[in-house]
């Protein structure tokens, strides 16, 4: 039986979280929600701002925008396939410029193994889960929407 605590005590140092980890951890996600919440803004701008066609139009045929037969069917004009295709290139560009972002916060900044670590953590200890969450709502102050 003390054998097994032993090596309980252990695991648990072994994946113990400090408050600068946990804060790197949080700041980075923070940062790429915000890189997410702005693009959307972004495409929602876009989206509200053309001539071309409007929002229900634009989500009805972006759903539906690389099936030739049902553009057909929904009468879509060259425009409109136009518009909705080229948003759909922004946003897989900006997808990508987010992904990247991710990946260099999550390896450059905040450190791979750390990381790992913490997202370990969060996932398995409620209470640290907790003060994640709390530091998460309080970065989230400075986060500026474009679009409401």
């Amino acid at each position: 039986m003390f054998f097994l605590l032993t090596i309980n005590t252990q695991a648990q140092t072994d994946v113990a979280v400090t408050d600068e980890e946990l804060g790197k951890y949080a700041t980075a996600m923070d940062s790429v929600n915000e890189l997410t919440l702005e693009l959307m803004d972004s495409i929602t701008l876009m989206v509200k701002n053309t001539t071309v066609v409007n929002a229900a139009r634009y989500n009805d045929l972006s759903k539906i925008v690389n099936d030739e037969n049902k553009l057909a069917e929904a009468k879509a004009t060259p425009e409109e396939i136009a518009f909705v295709k080229s948003v759909a290139d922004y946003k897989s560009k900006g997808t990508s410029e987010i992904n990247a972002a991710f990946q260099s916060l999550a390896k450059d900044y905040v450190g791979a193994a750390t990381f790992n670590k913490v997202k370990k953590a969060l996932a398995a200890d409620a209470e640290l889960k907790g003060k994640y969450d709390s530091l998460m709502e309080e970065l989230k102050k400075d986060n500026v929407r474009t679009v409401e």
